[in-house]
């Protein structure tokens, strides 16, 4: 008859459930020795390689409880370090105990009898058949640890550890939701933003996975109320601790029990660390001399505006009552504004026509009376729920001629002529959105190519030279500046699709002004899973190039966590108006 393991009940007997759901209580098993008798060596369990050579093995083990997590929400057992032993600097003298028993509390020392098992790559003891109080004991000191990993964390595993020195807040999108951040010594890169894509590229991207370290709060359950290591959090104002949890962000004093879970290595802090944010953005940087045009680029983090009368909520997208919409908009003007801008080329914005309830028409009269957006001649030629738009002031600047959809495959691209209406040459403004790197359904070509560019690049580059070779097509016979290419590419600055139209002739200018290294990229677009880069270009014709006086990146979004956008409360800033950074392109014409 099949059975799942015992459970030691607080009155010692072990409790047995049967498939069946028929229950049987049984003696409790005979202690298996008494405290301090012979044992296993903790680190014998441990053994020198990721998995234990004594799995399937029962054991008796003794040790120090160092942390207890079978709390309400939390692990259903408690980390057990080997005390009084020498360092082992290739294995780990600490185990995780699965366990309901409710014996022991932290700081005394513990004689444990179980099964040794890998559970997801961490190490621990189940079906508990005996555990027994030794008396009290001093924690063990926490090994004093360095970031980037100079030793395998595999040889930590479950053992108190001390931080050298502050880490560095990455990501804390999985804040709210499971009450983590991800740290590291330096803010990571994406790899494909300053190398090329294949082999080495993706080596470089699993060393920055390997060197990032999660901040838990000792809980599985899901949208924690409390953080023990955030005691400033609420989950009923979600915005009440965000100031401290930028990216950048430094924090200190980070003490507790290296852990395994979920794929990741773990700090289940034991004190509250000390946090110490970078300084506010900046306001919207100033034109420089001689600049005439201002171009700013921004993915709208899909702006939807239900029925564009009040009702439609929740949308497709979005905005899931007409309350965050208004925060949304709102937010968003005031960073379309701050900048100064002649020019937007936005994209993910509602696919929803050009009346005067479309989302379109709604972001233009909240920019003010002499904004303009741009209807194309052929907007059934756009099917996707988002798509690109062209907004203009229209004291400044003058539209020339249709605009239409270039149709390359995916989300086509928008393109427009204009004219400073103080005069000059005029030039093409093409606002683009690729193919995203998701891999739903992702097959061939475009499946994942283990070479750091994601899946559907295949796509993104058929997409780019598609979107060259119609650019090439169009009525280019009056005189002209020339092209700017701008939007979000869904490819960082070194993968195909970018090359392929740099060998076309066109210049990623922040780049171009803005080089990234490994050792210094102040410009990036985006975040993801705490790596930084960009995902967003303003590229130049050959032509155009020499009159692109500056781009750059206003770092307004990205490194603002998650969980102070639009949907948890109302800001007169514009601080995570979007999950992208926007791009200030300016020009003389």
């Amino acid at each position: 008859m099949s059975y799942v393991p015992g459970v030691i009940t607080p009155s010692g007997s072990i409790l047995i459930r049967l498939l069946c759901c028929s229950v049987l209580v049984l003696p409790a098993l005979a202690a298996a020795s008494s405290c301090g008798q012979s044992a296993t060596v903790i680190t014998e369990v441990q053994g020198n390689t990721d998995t234990s050579a004594l799995v399937g093995q029962t054991v008796t083990v003794e040790g120090v409880l160092t942390q207890d997590s079978r709390q309400a929400g939390g692990f259903s057992g408690f980390y057990l370090q080997q005390a009084n032993t020498p360092a082992d600097s290739t294995r780990s003298s600490a185990l995780f105990v699965y366990t309901r028993h409710k014996g022991g509390s932290s700081g005394q020392r513990l004689r444990v009898t179980g099964k040794v098992k890998e559970h997801y790559g961490l190490t621990e003891l189940v079906a508990v058949s005996d555990l027994q109080v030794c008396g009290t004991q001093a924690l063990p000191a926490p090994v004093e640890v360095s970031l980037p990993w100079t030793r395998a964390p595999e040889s930590l595993e479950n053992m108190r550890v001390r931080i050298n020195g502050p880490l560095k807040i990455t990501d804390s999108h999985q804040l709210t939701r499971f009450g983590n951040v991800s740290l590291a010594a330096k803010d990571p890169l994406i790899s494909t933003e300053f190398m090329a894509p294949g082999t080495a590229a993706l080596r470089h991207a699993r060393l920055t996975s390997m060197n990032t370290l999660v901040l838990d709060d000792g809980h599985a359950r899901r949208n924690p109320p409390s953080l023990n290591w955030l005691p400033a959090y609420n989950a009923t104002q979600p915005g009440s601790a965000a100031s401290s949890l930028v990216a950048g962000t430094q924090v200190h004093g980070l003490t507790g029990v290296l852990d395994y879970r979920y794929g990741a290595w773990r700090l289940q802090p034991d004190q509250v660390p000390s946090l110490e944010p970078p300084s506010l953005p900046e306001p919207a940087p100033a034109k420089p001399t001689g600049s005439n045009l201002r171009v700013m680029t921004l993915n709208l983090n899909n702006l939807f505006n239900g029925d564009g009368r009040g009702q439609g909520f929740p949308t497709k997208r979005g905005a899931k009552t007409l309350a965050q919409y208004q925060r949304q908009l709102q937010r968003l003007s005031a960073g379309l504004n701050q900048a100064g801008a002649d020019l937007l080329a936005l994209s993910e914005l509602e696919n929803d026509g050009y009346g005067s309830h479309s989302a379109i028409a709604q972001l233009a009269a909240s920019l003010g009376p002499q904004w303009r957006f741009i209807a194309p001649v052929n907007p059934a030629a756009q099917k996707d729920a988002i798509r690109d738009g062209l907004l203009y002031r229209e004291d400044r600047v003058k539209a020339l001629g249709p605009a239409q959809y270039l149709s390359a495959g995916g989300r086509p691209a928008l393109t427009q002529r204009f004219v400073l209406k103080s005069g000059g040459l005029p030039f093409r403004l093409v606002s683009v959105h690729l193919k995203s790197k998701s891999c739903r359904n992702a097959r061939g070509e475009n499946a994942q190519q283990n070479d750091g560019q994601g899946c559907y690049n295949g796509a993104r580059v058929k997409q780019a030279n598609a979107l060259h070779q119609q650019l090439g097509q169009l009525d280019n016979s009056n005189a002209s500046a020339g092209t700017l290419i701008t939007g979000d590419f869904n490819s960082y600055s070194k993968e195909q699709p970018i090359s392929e139209l740099a060998r076309a002739g066109y210049t990623n200018m922040v780049a171009h002004f803005h080089p990234c290294t490994p050792v210094r990229c102040e410009h990036y677009s985006y975040r993801f899973k705490g790596a930084r880069g960009s995902l967003d270009h303003a590229l130049a014709s050959a032509a155009l190039k020499p009159r692109v006086l500056s781009a750059r990146v206003w770092n307004i979004n990205a490194d603002q966590p998650r969980m102070v956008d639009y949907r948890s409360h109302s800001s007169p800033q514009p601080w995570r108006s979007s999950d992208h950074n926007p791009l200030i392109t300016d020009m003389k014409l």
